[in-house]
């Protein structure tokens, strides 16, 4: 006989922190009432989805969206609810580097102007995190942007489908889509960091970095499936990516995708990314 596939009304049942899980994605924190995570489905350091043990309903307060554990695959996984169902009626879920979903613009974000960095604000943020202003300028934009009839300003970092990475000192944002950057200077070899302030903590490290070889930010691990298009193009790959549990995932299957590639996290091995360790250092 053949099976009866999972109907909506059994699916909204199924626990989010198990499914979670199955997916790769543990809590930072959990109390009786609600545990936290860091977004399965756009980068951040720090949690912002938060999963009610009672209700079992699901909120990521940086994009502003929640619901069910259906709503939640549909994201994750880029598919309809049909293939959602099914995806929850598997028995165990299978694990991988998933895609944040390509939206075609951030609800509620709208772009206002974009220029050097100069507000006093995010120069001050620069020097807490130990960046020259001379050396984010090469790469970021001073972006203003609109947020539910507010305006926002943040550094702000393009990827190659034409969205930003948002960094100020209070919050952490994005314009989709949401993509990599990849900063091509037409060398041979490619340097591989996680974020927009590993990038900016590597070229400080070694100003010669940004002559010698071309830079691709993942901005989110979730992304680590789309770097080995762009490998086959370098004879040489290093590897600068969190010394966290996704970010070892991710450097080991980068090592796999390349033949030359190298993970170069030694150079901070007593600290999480590049930034906390060009920080103390």
């Amino acid at each position: 006989m053949k099976k009866e596939l999972l109907n909506c009304e059994t699916a909204r049942s199924i626990c989010i922190i198990q499914t979670l899980a199955k997916l790769g994605h543990f809590p930072t924190r959990k109390s009786e009432k609600e545990a936290w995570f860091l977004s399965p489905f756009r980068s951040e350091s720090e949690a912002s989805f938060k999963v009610s043990l009672r209700l079992n309903r699901w909120y990521d307060h940086g994009a502003g969206i929640g619901g069910n554990v259906i709503d939640l695959i549909c994201l994750i996984k880029q598919c309809s609810v049909k293939e959602a169902l099914m995806v929850l009626d598997k028995e165990t879920l299978d694990f991988s580097f998933h895609q944040p979903p390509r939206l075609e613009k951030e609800p509620g974000i709208k772009i206002i102007k974009v220029n050097s960095i100069n507000h006093p604000a995010l120069l001050d943020y620069l020097k807490f995190r130990k960046i020259k202003p001379v050396v984010a300028r090469l790469y970021c934009k001073e972006v203003h942007y609109r947020l539910k009839d507010k305006k926002y300003f943040a550094m702000g970092l393009d990827n190659v489908s034409g969205g930003y990475e948002l960094r100020n000192k209070l919050y952490k944002n994005s314009v989709s889509p949401k993509d990599i950057t990849l900063i091509k200077n037409q060398q041979s070899k490619l340097l591989i960091c996680e974020g927009m302030f590993d990038l900016l903590s590597l070229v400080s490290y070694d100003s010669a970095l940004s002559k010698k070889a071309d830079l691709l930010v993942l901005n989110s691990v979730a992304f680590v499936k789309r770097v080995p298009d762009y490998l086959k193009d370098y004879k040489q790959v290093a590897l600068y990516l969190d010394r966290d549990k996704a970010g070892k995932k991710a450097t080991e299957f980068l090592l796999g995708a390349h033949s030359r590639a190298v993970d170069k996290s030694e150079l901070y091995k007593d600290y999480k990314d590049l930034n906390q360790w060009w920080m103390k250092k």
